[in-house]
């Protein structure tokens, strides 16, 4: 599974760190991003509060996965379905079109609280995915 934003330096770093926790070895998950540009310090600190040390983790650009077979591609920013490369093989591709909270300016405190956000919005997200990719996966 695949998670892909512009910078992969906020919503899809949280988003694999998510499902990491919650998804264990059921899943393989990376995150990727069409422009990465670092990943945000309040990202560590927001996953750290949740008890998620991602201190070693670093962007990567979507090239490094090309011709790689995902079962599931899921874009969490405009920008990224837009410019979104074609994956081999059959695959499910999602959409969750979430704002950055890396744009959002004013006072740190501001700017951490939309972080936060970002994370309770994929954690709802991401708990309802894994229960009904989990069940889909179930033999029949």
């Amino acid at each position: 599974m695949l998670f892909l934003c512009t910078g992969n330096s906020a919503r899809s770093q949280m988003a694999q760190a998510i499902l990491e926790r919650v998804g264990g070895p059921d899943f393989d998950v990376e995150s990727a991003g069409t422009e990465p540009r670092g990943v945000n310090p309040l990202t560590v600190r927001v996953l750290d509060e949740a008890g998620i040390d991602w201190s070693a983790a670093t962007s990567k650009p979507v090239e490094q996965f090309l011709g790689r077979r995902f079962d599931y591609v899921i874009t969490v920013c405009d920008r990224a379905r837009q410019a979104c490369p074609m994956f081999p093989g059959q695959h499910e591709s999602l959409h969750w079109g979430l704002e950055d909270p890396a744009e959002v300016g004013g006072s740190d405190d501001r700017k951490t609280a939309a972080f936060r956000a970002t994370y309770a919005d994929l954690q709802r997200r991401i708990g309802a995915f894994a229960t009904s990719a989990r069940a889909t996966a179930l033999p029949g």
